[in-house]
């Protein structure tokens, strides 16, 4: 048996500073010591240690005074300072590649999205590019200020923990050693798969400054579903992504609907891609065929067609709600799942799609009408992954505060 490590007084203090972190970044408002104190089980006397170290960091700052509402000294409102961590969010596509620098508060310093087909790229001429166009940016807000926390990268495709790309079929990728591209060991940066890189993004205060309330709290639990020419999927449980075994969890999109169904990219029958991926919601409503089907061009021709009243366009969206009511069914049947949120492509297709889908699917639930499941569109959309990427970069400073503020004392 494996003996436990010993924990010294650098490894509370690092667990500490990350418990204070993760709080202030969790709640909406500036916190006091003594709120802190008791949000995170500390007490007033580690507060009075730990909260110097990140105000000398630069990464918490003090506001103004607030007067007690009866006796009592003022307290002093402590947040989160922007100006100094940021993480680096990159990704490649199926319809290009780009990347974004995110500042601890959560705004965007930086950024850049090149469009562009995919599909049957050269991995080591994209990387390339993808090098050149993040160290543009990283030079630029390093040259003001800003230190690199971290990085991630988004793919539409498997990826294992020691950064290999076990397939990615709609770029025609497959079994590629992601560290021997420059970008990535030079950052070394986190991969994942694009879904649940976009699942982070809607976690609010999951390394970023919550704003606001939402539709998902830090804390809750949701189901994402991304539309792409592939359809993926993540899974979060109680403000933590469930990534299993191998970190494959999700793939709801090659989950089989039909054993005699069209053939999907993967080589089985039925899958949901195969149904509602982009390619095949194109090629239903007769607007193109093959490659052509893939390009965003095609499925902007159907949302236009679609918002136009066009018969066979909103026959193809008819269809789409159908299937993707039983699957939602399906995964809040097995998951337990509350709140399901359809991600990428679909978002063109407006609000009163969700709608016909919560509503076909709230028909279908075992535990009807007792059990309800909220489907919505996502409050980050864009390019979310990208966003989720530079917050996993983040993450390097909030799991290892001391790794960046340094050894000091307290």
């Amino acid at each position: 048996m494996a003996s436990l490590r010993r924990i010294n007084q650098d490894d509370l203090r690092n667990h500490n500073l990350s418990v204070v972190i993760d709080t202030l970044l969790r709640n909406i408002e500036p916190m006091s010591r003594a709120e802190l104190a008791k949000a995170t089980g500390l007490t007033k006397a580690t507060m009075s240690l730990l909260v110097p170290i990140l105000i000398d960091a630069g990464v918490v700052r003090e506001g103004d005074p607030v007067a007690a509402a009866a006796f009592g000294r003022p307290s002093t409102p402590l947040a989160i300072a922007g100006g100094v961590l940021c993480g680096v969010g990159m990704q490649v596509n199926t319809d290009g590649y780009g990347t974004t620098v995110v500042d601890l508060d959560g705004s965007t310093i930086a950024g850049e999205w090149v469009e562009r087909p995919m599909g049957g790229s050269d991995p080591a001429e994209v990387f390339a590019a993808l090098d050149e166009l993040v160290a543009r940016h990283e030079r630029e807000v390093t040259a003001r200020g800003w230190r690199v926390a971290g990085a991630g990268l988004a793919l539409p495709g498997l990826v294992t923990d020691d950064m290999r790309l076990l397939t990615a079929r709609n770029l025609g990728w497959a079994d590629l050693d992601l560290r021997r591209f420059d970008v990535v060991a030079r950052l070394d940066a986190r991969g994942g798969n694009e879904a649940n890189m976009a699942a982070l993004a809607q976690i609010p205060g999951y390394a970023t400054q919550r704003r606001r309330k939402g539709i998902v709290g830090p804390g809750d639990s949701f189901l994402y579903v991304s539309a792409d020419i592939g359809i993926g999927g993540a899974y979060v449980r109680d403000g933590r992504l469930v990534t299993g075994d191998r970190g494959f969890a999700g793939e709801i999109g090659h989950v089989s609907l039909s054993l005699d169904g069209p053939r999907c990219s993967c080589g089985r029958l039925g899958c949901l891609e195969a149904y509602v991926g982009r390619r095949a919601l194109v090629e239903r409503a007769g607007l193109a065929h093959g490659e052509e089907a893939v390009r965003i061009e095609s499925f902007e021709a159907l949302a236009q067609l679609l918002r136009a009243g066009e018969s066979r366009a909103v026959a193809c969206a008819d269809e789409a709600v159908r299937v993707l009511s039983s699957i939602v069914a399906s995964a809040v049947n097995m998951l337990d799942v509350g709140t399901v949120l359809l991600g990428g492509l679909w978002e063109r297709f407006g609000s009163g799609f969700t709608e016909r889908i919560e509503r076909e699917a709230n028909a279908q639930l075992l535990g009807r009408p007792a059990v309800q499941v909220r489907v919505r569109m996502p409050e980050v959309g864009g390019h979310p992954a990208l966003r989720g990427a530079a917050k996993l970069g983040l993450r390097r400073f909030i799991d290892d505060p001391l790794g960046f503020v340094g050894g000091a004392e307290g």
